[in-house]
């Protein structure tokens, strides 16, 4: 049975959870539920009310899983095993698309297994991540838990917006909790996934500042600066190190070099491509070009990633080629974050 996935680009509408318009949202979404119990004459119309609230307050908060459980029950109450079935594809999505979770959607009564399913997501991967947290343990059990999370998020698809937030959360404890190595190595997997995330850019830079990283905080924060340019995060950064410089330990600093630059951008590129989508565009798609003509072999690839809607890949692709002084592909840069919705 195919499924539609519900609200498919509702991830890319929110920037960041509001708890409390989700909680309104839901109690009016419960009160809707009794009082089409009440009054069976207009059960139609106040259960449609209760289903659009319920969508509401997913919509506003999906960190909150109490939420889901909300939409999850009114679609039982209305027999919608489709709609059920659309709900946990969506949870699957902000939990990374794992291929254990997909593979449970296969051929079950979802009016009767349904809401067994969404719990047993919930128990594995809960959404608050304190919760999250305390569920990883203490002393030996913790570090065999966390090569265990570590191994799982590089098999995670992490292109949802919702997912980078939920999993961003989650890596943030790991940072507090001192294993800084692994949330350097888990954010570079999330943003492969969505370069656009620039607070998780911000997040990484400012931690490599912190331990003396120069090159890697300027390139995490001209990520930033390229992504948002209302931001001047990179800007910065260069005035708080020539400034200190200047006053303390008189050493001049120039910006990365290109082949450093060239490096960190490749290795973004590689792990973007491992989530990249089949190619299916012919080998040539370029309309109306005479065979004489040299065309560069990364701007064919360009394109092919922009039509095949691999922005991530694109995206690191053409700010290679910027970093290299191929001015050309600043074109396909714009390209790649439209793509994003930038």
């Amino acid at each position: 049975m195919r499924c539609v996935i519900l609200s498919q680009d509702s991830g890319d509408l929110l920037q960041h959870p509001r708890r409390n318009l989700g909680n309104r949202y839901r109690s009016q979404s419960q009160k809707f539920v009794g009082l089409a119990n009440r009054d069976r004459s207009r059960f139609d119309e106040n259960m449609s009310w209760a289903e659009q609230n319920a969508r509401q307050a997913i919509l506003h908060d999906f960190t909150d899983e109490r939420n889901w459980r909300c939409l999850a029950d009114i679609k039982v109450i209305l027999g919608d095993g489709d709609g059920l079935c659309a709900l946990l594809e969506d949870v699957f999505s902000i939990l990374g698309r794992d291929s254990d979770n997909i593979e449970q959607l296969k051929g079950i009564d979802f009016l009767k297994l349904g809401l067994e399913l969404l719990e047993a997501a919930f128990a594995r991967d809960p959404l608050e991540p304190d919760i999250w947290w305390d569920a990883l343990g203490k002393g030996d059990s913790i570090n065999a838990n966390i090569e265990e999370f570590v191994s799982r998020c590089k098999r995670l698809d992490f292109t949802d917006q919702r997912a980078n937030i939920i999993f961003g959360r989650r890596i943030e404890r790991l940072r507090d909790s001192g294993y800084t190595d692994i949330f350097i190595e888990l954010s570079k997997h999330l943003l492969a996934h969505r370069p656009n995330n620039h607070e998780l850019w911000m997040e990484l830079g400012r931690l490599h500042e912190r331990r003396s990283e120069v090159d890697e905080a300027w390139m995490c924060y001209d990520h930033v600066q390229n992504i948002r340019d209302h931001l001047t995060p990179r800007d910065d950064f260069l005035t708080r190190l020539t400034g200190k410089m200047d006053g303390e330990e008189k050493q001049p600093w120039s910006q990365p070099t290109v082949e450093k630059r060239d490096q960190f951008l490749d290795q973004m590129l590689k792990l973007s491509q491992r989530v990249s989508k089949p190619n299916m565009i012919p080998e040539n798609p370029l309309p109306d070009v005479e065979e004489s003509v040299s065309i560069h072999p990364d701007l064919i690839r360009l394109q092919e990633l922009i039509d095949n809607e691999d922005y991530s890949e694109a995206f690191f692709l053409s700010r290679r080629l910027v970093a290299q002084g191929e001015d050309w592909a600043e074109e396909w840069l714009v390209k790649a974050k439209l793509g994003f919705g930038e």
